[in-house]
């Protein structure tokens, strides 16, 4: 089951802020693949090394949010980001936004060091901050419908069945992920939930929990 589309029919601005977020995670990546290990490890977010020294380690915290593992990874995200954030941002307005998605990605890091305290690993994506777009997403437009590619077809569905599959895999995959995923690498799962729930939170906090009554169509 893969979205690969939803209804802008109400969108009202040009989503630029949403497309500077791909081009940037693009662009970050390309740099990543030629500058090999030694940007990755400077500028992800390594757990342990952060815990020993915050001030120096700071800007990991946004750095890692625009960072990601492979192309599989990078597409994925860009993916839903293309789908679900310039509803997101239509809604918010672009300054809105941009805050809103930097603390989801914020969130979801500290979401993950909470489970991976002494880790060595990197972490690295913007798995969290996108998360936290899905979680306004549900808020803002339960009743969307999403194109979803399904075998050999494609079908509509709610945004509320959509998204409700995604938390619960991310739910019982992070459940059994706290342990495995701490020394030795993997899909950091609690960082998606941490997002998550951050986007869902900031949702009502700025205010978008008013425009529901405007969003049923």
């Amino acid at each position: 089951m893969l979205p690969i589309g939803d209804d802008d029919s109400t969108r009202r601005i040009v989503p630029v802020v949403t497309y500077a977020l791909i081009a940037l995670n693009v662009l970050v990546f390309l740099i990543e693949l030629s500058a090999g290990d030694a940007f990755v490890i400077k500028w992800a977010f390594v757990p342990s090394r952060f815990l020993a020294n915050p001030s120096g380690d700071f800007l990991t915290l946004f750095t890692s949010m625009f960072m990601h593992g492979g192309w599989l990874h990078l597409l994925s995200n860009m993916l839903y980001l293309w789908i679900f954030g310039d509803n997101v941002e239509d809604r918010f307005g672009h300054t809105r936004f941009t805050i809103f998605y930097l603390l989801c990605g914020i969130a979801a890091i500290f979401a993950q060091l909470a489970f991976s305290i002494g880790s060595n690993v990197p972490n690295l994506g913007a798995s969290g901050a996108i998360a936290g777009v899905l979680g306004a997403y549900i808020v803002m437009f339960p009743r969307g419908r999403v194109h979803v590619l399904m075998g050999r077809g494609v079908i509509p569905m709610s945004a509320l069945t959509v998204i409700g599959l995604w938390i619960i895999l991310q739910l019982f995959s992070g459940i059994g992920s706290i342990t495995s995923t701490a020394n030795t690498g993997g899909v950091a799962y609690m960082a998606h939930i941490g997002g998550f729930i951050a986007g869902l939170a900031l949702t009502y906090l700025f205010g978008g929990k008013r425009w529901l009554p405007a969003l049923s169509a």
